[in-house]
């Protein structure tokens, strides 16, 4: 269709010329004393846009002539920046083929082209290419960096040193911020490789605010924390993440709790302990996990028994429940806690024992720890025929020896010396 339409424009212009042309006389004198000369108005017409053309070719002739010490300093330029994105590409190529020797040698060879195109377009007056200063900085950091991960793959701490700080140097401009994360995101990255938590944190504290709370940053950061026994400063890292959803919700929900775990084991008295589970969110003291591991630490701490059995209470009532999840260990280390503080056990908590004991008869935990509870307050036969029928359906070895040692205890108490032995034979035998 457009080369129809050309063939249309032709015709049209062909008929145009033809029609002035063809009809027109006018003549054109041209007077050069002592001569006369007479020429037709289209012969005039021609003779002009001949002689312009030819002025046209001439200059543009001359122009190329003049240019070509230009053109071939440009040409030479582009030549060196394709070699030095050559040798660039190689480098990355090596790096991520294992040859972190000929990637080292391709990046300064980078190096060397892009001093050197430096150099001439310096000279040139102007920026082959595009070459801009802006461009040649995240040029050189790139390279420097190649330099510097080749080293620190090969253990070259001193290369790797100094090109890091060369890479920083280069990235410091305006227009390559990004570069310089990049470039401070691989020195905290290596030092991570080598478990140095101080200078993580460090590298990562020099990123802007944008950058460090980033999913990578918080990553390293994670670990670097735990790798510098930062526990706190790990869970607060490890909520963001589970914030940012850089986990899935189960991972996300286990490393938190593994992380308050570890930051109620660094408790040394009932105080640190009590701070410590403060500085938990209601979602993770909601965990049964964590409130019975509490419970226990602060016990084992001599702390207060009825602080330990109000951590213990939302694990209690979830416990308690028709169709309740929690493990059979979650269950006897929570009957552990209560029996650890029973001498202290209030009238509140025992009509919990006794009405989750009456909705659960079958339970031998729940008819343990009634057995226990009725024990503390000398209710004895009561307590014995609980722990009769608890003992031997346990299926906790320490729960079970404890109750056979509680029956003997009964029978001693009682004057039945067989019943006695008979017990202590079978908590022995645990």
């Amino acid at each position: 269709m457009r080369a129809a339409l050309w063939f249309m424009a032709l015709f049209g212009i062909a008929v145009a010329v033809a029609l002035f042309a063809g009809n027109n006389q006018a003549v054109v004198t041209v007077f050069w004393p002592p001569h006369r000369i007479d020429i037709s108005f289209n012969l005039m017409v021609l003779l002009l846009a001949g002689l312009f053309l030819m002025l046209y070719l001439a200059s543009r002739a001359m122009t190329a002539v003049f240019s070509l010490p230009v053109e071939a300093r440009r040409w030479r330029a582009q030549q060196k920046e394709r070699a030095m994105y050559g040798a660039l590409m190689d480098a990355l190529a090596h790096l991520m083929a294992g040859r972190y020797i000929r990637s080292a040698k391709s990046a300064q060879n980078a190096l060397a082209q892009e001093k050197s195109l430096g150099v001439a377009t310096d000279e040139s007056g102007h920026h082959a290419g595009g070459h801009s200063d802006s461009l040649a900085s995240q040029l050189r950091s790139l390279a420097h960096l190649l330099v510097a991960e080749s080293a620190q793959a090969l253990q070259n701490k001193a290369q790797r040193d100094q090109h890091l700080q060369l890479a920083l140097q280069y990235s410091g401009t305006r227009h390559a911020q990004e570069m310089r994360e990049g470039v401070l995101f691989r020195a905290a990255r290596w030092a991570l490789e080598e478990h140095d938590a101080a200078a993580t944190l460090e590298w990562l504290g020099q990123l802007p605010q944008g950058a460090a709370r980033r999913t990578l940053a918080l990553r390293m950061k994670l670990r670097a924390a735990r790798y510098g026994r930062h526990t706190l400063a790990a869970l607060e890292t490890a909520r963001l993440l589970a914030k940012h959803r850089a986990f899935s919700p189960v991972a996300a929900q286990s490393i938190v709790r593994g992380l308050a775990l570890e930051l109620l084991n660094d408790a040394h008295d009932p105080a640190q302990l009590q701070q410590a589970w403060s500085l938990l969110d209601d979602s993770e003291r909601a965990m049964p996990e964590l409130g019975v591991h509490a419970a226990a630490r602060l016990m084992s701490l001599n702390g207060d028994a009825a602080l330990a059995r109000a951590w213990l209470l939302p694990v209690w009532d979830s416990m308690v429940q028709a169709r309740s999840e929690l493990g059979d260990n979650l269950r006897i280390k929570l009957i552990s806690v209560l029996e650890d503080g029973m001498d202290s056990l209030d009238a509140e908590w025992l009509a919990r024992i006794e009405a989750a004991q009456f909705n659960r008869p079958r339970d031998a935990n729940l008819l343990y720890l009634a057995g226990m509870a009725c024990l503390s307050r000398q209710l004895w036969g009561k307590a014995r025929q609980l722990l009769t029928q608890a003992a031997p359906a346990l299926q906790d070895r320490l729960l079970h020896r404890n109750a056979w040692r509680a029956l003997a205890v009964l029978a001693e108490q009682r004057g039945d010396e067989a019943a006695a032995i008979e017990a202590y034979k079978r908590a022995a035998q645990l």
